[in-house]
C-alpha cells in the first residue's frame, strides 16, 4: 500500500512539473537570425518539453518600434546595439547582452558572371540590392561603402525592408549585386556567390539579446537567453557564418 502511495504522488509531481514547464514564449528576432533561431529554438523547445517557441523576424528597427507600442515578446535579439540600448534605458528590456557578431559581404548571382571584385565594382554595374537606410543592415552597408570612397547613385539601388528581401533580390535576379551579412550568404548557399570585402572597410555588427521588460514568463525568457549565450546556441551560430560577440 505504501509503494503505491508513493507512486501515485510521484506521478501527480511529475504532472505539475510537466504543466510548470508548459508554455509559449515569443521571440521578435532580427531577419538575419531567422534559421540560427529557427534551429535554437528547436534545440531549446527539445530540452523544454511542453514549451512552444514562436517567432517573429523582421528589421530590428521595425520590432523595436513594436515593442515601443506594446507588441506582445519575451526576448528581443536584435542587429543593432542602439536599438536595445534606447529600449533598456526606458525601462522595456532588460539584462542586454551581446551574444554574437556579424559582417558584410557582397554577393552576386551564381557565377558572378559582372566580374565584381570588390565595392568599387558595384558602380554602374547595374542594380545594386541594399537594405534601407533606416535599418541597421542598410546603415553598415553605407559605412562601407564610405570607408571604401563607393558612392551609388540612389536611381542604381534598390532597397529592401530587411536583409532577407535585399538577398532576394539577388537571389530571383532582380538586382546583379548586394550587400547583406555573411550569415545570409551561407543560408542562400548556391544561390549567390560571396565576395568577401576587405577588413579595413568592412563594419561588424554586435548582436544583443536581451529580456523584455512586459514578459509574461520571466523564467522561461531567462533560459531562453541563457541558452543562446551557452554553448549549445553558440554553435548553431558558428555554423551559420555568425562571429563571436564583439
Amino acid at each position: 500500500m505504501l509503494s503505491l502511495v508513493l507512486l501515485t504522488l510521484a506521478s501527480c509531481s511529475g504532472d505539475d512539473a510537466d504543466e510548470e514547464g508548459r508554455g509559449t514564449l515569443t521571440v521578435a528576432a532580427a531577419a538575419s537570425l531567422s534559421d540560427a533561431f529557427t534551429r535554437i529554438g528547436e534545440d531549446f523547445e527539445a530540452a523544454h518539453p511542453g514549451v512552444e517557441v514562436t517567432f517573429t523576424f523582421d528589421s530590428s528597427s521595425t520590432l523595436a518600434a513594436q515593442i515601443v507600442e506594446g507588441a506582445p515578446a519575451d526576448v528581443y535579439a536584435s542587429a543593432d546595439p542602439s536599438d536595445l540600448d534606447r529600449l533598456r534605458r526606458d525601462g522595456l528590456v532588460r539584462d542586454v547582452e551581446v551574444f554574437a557578431g556579424n559582417e558584410l559581404v557582397v554577393v552576386t548571382a551564381p557565377g558572378n558572371p559582372e566580374g565584381i571584385r570588390g565595392l568599387g565594382d558595384l558602380v554602374g554595374v547595374g542594380v545594386v540590392a541594399l537594405c534601407g537606410s533606416d535599418v541597421p543592415c542598410g546603415r553598415y552597408a553605407g559605412q562601407a561603402l564610405d570607408r571604401a570612397g563607393v558612392a551609388l547613385p540612389e536611381s542604381q539601388v534598390t532597397r529592401g525592408q530587411n536583409v532577407t528581401a535585399t538577398l532576394t533580390a539577388v537571389s530571383d535576379g532582380d538586382a546583379v549585386a548586394g550587400i547583406v551579412y555573411a550569415s545570409d550568404a551561407v543560408r542562400a548557399g548556391d544561390a549567390v556567390d560571396t565576395v568577401a570585402i576587405p577588413e579595413d572597410r568592412n563594419v561588424v555588427a554586435g548582436y544583443p539579446i536581451g529580456v523584455v521588460a512586459a514578459t509574461a514568463d520571466a523564467e522561461l525568457a531567462d533560459a531562453f537567453v541563457a541558452h543562446v549565450l551557452g554553448a549549445d546556441g553558440q554553435r548553431v551560430l558558428d555554423e551559420l557564418g555568425f562571429l563571436p560577440a564583439p
